[in-house]
């Protein structure tokens, strides 16, 4: 799948990298007597749902971590710029998103189940 932003074109990439960068940004943390805030990860439990409900800021997230290897890495900002731009084809873009994450190996099966 290749994403457009600014004129560039992107190839995101879904693989355990993303994962990784997706759970701290929207994994969940958890109170624990006597250790304090520790995290959980769990994010794909969270916007695998969200992006089948069409939720345009879990889109701009799961774009922006999945182009963690772009040089240059385009900002939240453009993307949600673009998520924004009324020429972008929206429904057509989550549909896009979610097949290319069925074929990562890393999240297929979050993907698939959620």
């Amino acid at each position: 799948m290749k994403i457009k932003i600014n004129g560039k074109e992107y190839e995101p990439s879904f693989n355990m990298k993303f994962v990784r960068l997706l759970d701290k940004h929207r994994g969940i943390t958890m109170e624990v007597p006597g250790a304090g805030k520790q995290p959980f990860g769990m994010a794909m439990t969270r916007v695998v749902p969200a992006l089948k409900t069409y939720d345009a800021g879990a889109l701009s997230d799961v774009i922006y971590y999945a182009l963690w290897n772009a040089s240059p890495r385009p900002s939240q900002a453009d993307i949600d710029a673009m998520i924004d731009d009324p020429e972008t084809d929206i429904e057509k873009l989550f549909s896009d998103v979610i097949k290319a994450m069925k074929k990562s190996n890393s999240v297929k099966l979050a993907a698939k189940n959620l």
